[in-house]
């Protein structure tokens, strides 16, 4: 078993366990002492929040460069810095989901630390089966470099549309094929209420249930985007798996310090869509067109130069006059919602 994992991953066996022990301790330390109960988390919480994980982050980057050599932690940088700013734009969508559901940011949490978990499990899988089939079949890096190319020029035209939750076809399924209570019952996915015709109690979901879901459909839906848009950074999958892990264990803590503000950041999107043209469109130009490849450490400083950009564009242009009519936060409540209605 040890030789497969490291013949397939490429990555000693330890350095595996290591990474997924300190994963487990830090959700066991977010669920289990500073998260036990639900309760709604302020800006101070979020922002120290926001701020231990990227810092571990990138400390753990270092870790990288120690143990795997210096273009392996700038590769591991690259890709946290990427999947960090494609977070963003999953936060625009949580956010639209949450506000669409009436969810209190008391309950936002619970549905946040399920969504990571899934995205453990799923980014795991994902990043597994593409480092298996890359090592078979090379070729796929051009496409998935392709895939980038094609994904950024939507992202391109399309930067300025919005979420339109109530459009999901997956929604309208569950509302029709499933037993939806009318309102939320607290921190609750389920609970049991009579039946209006018989009396008979009844196993309904909330609206809680029907936003996590819909918040788990939307990572597998960027996930779509940046695991290909990390394999075009580096096909190492201890690197891809490790960086994207640690993008996304503050994604929460994140949600919360930038949901009232995320307004601000709506013109990011442009230099996400840059940014993915400039990985997918680095490695076509090295192999088609014959032209140098860019060093690890060049990829780096191109990236955070293009999203430093955008992100300062974006806060010049949202902080005019004109644009000051900021969207609802995401932790509205249903009386929120009706006054704004």
């Amino acid at each position: 078993m040890e030789t497969l994992l490291v013949g397939v991953m490429g990555t000693p066996l330890w350095a595996w366990l290591g990474f997924l022990v300190l994963v487990l301790l830090l959700l066991a330390f977010d669920l289990g002492v500073l998260h036990r109960r639900c309760h709604e988390i302020g800006l101070r919480e979020s922002l120290l929040l926001s701020a231990f994980y990227v810092g571990l982050g990138v400390a753990f980057g270092g870790l990288v460069g120690l143990q795997f050599g210096a273009d392996a932690a700038v590769d591991y940088w690259t890709g946290f810095v990427v999947e960090k700013s494609l977070a963003l734009d999953n936060i625009f969508v949580i956010a639209t989901i949450f506000g669409y559901f009436a969810i209190p940011r008391a309950y936002q949490h619970r549905v946040l630390i399920f969504g990571v978990l899934g995205v453990i499990v799923l980014r795991g899988l994902m990043i597994g089966a593409g480092a298996a089939l890359l090592q078979q079949f090379h070729w796929l890096l051009y496409l998935f470099a392709g895939f980038l190319v094609v994904t950024g020029v939507r992202l391109l035209v399309t930067a300025d549309q919005g979420y339109d939750v109530a459009a999901n076809p997956l929604l309208r399924l569950l509302q029709r094929r499933c037993r939806v209570a009318p309102c939320l019952h607290g921190d609750r996915f389920f609970l049991r209420l009579p039946d209006p015709a018989t009396g008979r109690l009844l196993r309904y979901a909330t609206p809680l249930f029907l936003a996590l879901v819909l918040v788990e459909i939307a990572d597998v839906i960027f996930a779509v985007d940046s695991v290909p848009a990390i394999f075009a950074i580096t096909t190492d999958p201890f690197v891809v798996y490790s960086s994207n892990i640690f993008a996304i264990l503050g994604l929460r803590a994140l949600f919360f310090a930038l949901a009232a503000v995320i307004h601000r950041f709506a013109d990011l999107k442009y230099a996400l869509a840059v940014v993915l043209l400039f990985i997918g469109g680095k490695i076509l130009a090295a192999d088609w067109l014959g032209l140098a490849e860019i060093s690890p450490l060049w990829s780096l400083s191109v990236t955070l130069a293009i999203l430093v950009s955008g992100l300062l564009v974006s806060l010049w242009r949202t902080a005019r006059p004109q644009a000051a009519a900021a969207p609802a936060s995401a932790g509205g409540t249903p009386a929120d919602r009706q006054a704004a209605d």
